[in-house]
């Protein structure tokens, strides 16, 4: 059946203020922007009226063109607001305002995920499996606490795409953990989060829908150059620097047969964290499976990458959802939303 025409507006977050009317047709030749060409290309197909409007730190644009052509639902993409990832949950919170649906999850569940210390609270406290942690917050002393295990990762709080995260945040001794968390508050300018390191399989777990949930198809990040005594961790060249990437054998593919049960300990967990964590339309769970069989929660992306090649569409295509068909079905999430 022909989905019904919409009038679409499509945001998406630029490093720079753009010109009034400024074209992009160059910019979404690029692989940097795969992901605003390709859901562009596939709301065209879809036979929809669409517009776009680049994001980088005014709204005025967008309230400008709500009201004088108020678009049926919004594609958000938008990941952050003038360089800040943590603002990005304040242009759906400004949609609410304006009464305009829109693709994705809301603000609540963006606060909630984007802040990793606050994901890591809310899951404990509903008893979702996650690794031990604490917080440690600029200018205060930095003590370990005992009941922290090393090896120990040192993350930022409130990045995302692993920024901040290098091999360096591996840290198995007190001098390495006070001088990675140093480094995240004079680096990252944020607080640090350190975690214990979870020994296991690193899997990515996709999930589409809001009361009803369907789990797609597990990917995995493969890391099979890297010495077996080695921490494999997703670090940001891991997952962004291809020449890294081929020296060490990284790759993400489907996942490899899972133990026996594990699949549906993974599915049951997935669920609850994303029912727990607010996320709504789509959304991406990383986590490790033990060497023992145990599923754990690492971290929560309510707005993962959706070009073609990237995890979540690719899991949706083995899941027997065309591009388009997936697309359609964030589309009409958004409007179901209440």
């Amino acid at each position: 059946m022909t989905p019904k025409k919409l009038n679409i507006l499509l945001l998406f977050d630029v490093p720079w203020t753009p010109k009034p009317d400024q074209d992009f047709s160059e910019e979404l030749k690029t692989d940097d922007w795969k992901t605003e060409a390709h859901i562009l290309e596939a709301l065209k197909k879809l036979g929809h009226d669409v517009r776009y409007i680049p994001v980088h730190n005014d709204i005025s644009p967008i309230i400008e063109t709500i009201k004088n052509n108020k678009p049926d639902i919004v594609f958000n993409l938008v990941e952050e607001f003038n360089h800040k990832s943590f603002q990005e949950r304040n242009i759906p919170s400004l949609l609410e305002l304006l009464g305009i649906p829109y693709t994705g999850t809301g603000p609540v569940g963006m606060m909630l995920c984007k802040n990793k210390a606050l994901t890591k609270q809310i899951m404990s406290h509903r008893r979702i499996k996650n690794a031990r942690f604490a917080v440690f917050p600029p200018d205060k002393k930095i003590t370990k606490p005992h009941d922290l295990s090393y090896p120990i990762i040192i993350k930022p709080v409130t990045d995302d795409a692993s920024y901040g995260i290098s091999q360096a945040s591996f840290v198995e001794k007190d001098e390495d953990f006070t001088d990675r968390i140093r480094f995240i508050h004079e680096n990252r300018k944020q607080w640090a989060l350190a975690e214990e390191y979870i020994e296991g399989r690193e899997l990515y777990v996709s999930i589409l829908g809001n009361r009803r949930l369907k789990i797609l198809p597990v990917r995995e990040m493969k890391f099979r150059a890297v010495p077996k005594d080695e921490p494999r961790i997703a670090t940001f060249k891991a997952k962004w620097d291809n020449e890294y990437r081929k020296r060490w054998g990284i790759n993400e593919e489907f996942a490899d047969p899972l133990p026996n049960g594990s699949l549906k300990k993974i599915e049951t967990l997935a669920k609850r964290t994303y029912r727990a964590l607010r996320i709504k339309g789509y959304g991406r769970l990383d986590m490790r499976l033990t060497p023992e069989g145990d599923a754990v929660v690492m971290e929560a992306n309510p707005n993962p990458f959706l070009a073609t090649d990237e995890d979540f569409a690719e899991s949706a295509q083995k899941a027997g959802l065309s591009y388009e068909t997936l697309i359609q079905r964030l589309l009409m999430l958004g409007l179901q939303k209440e």
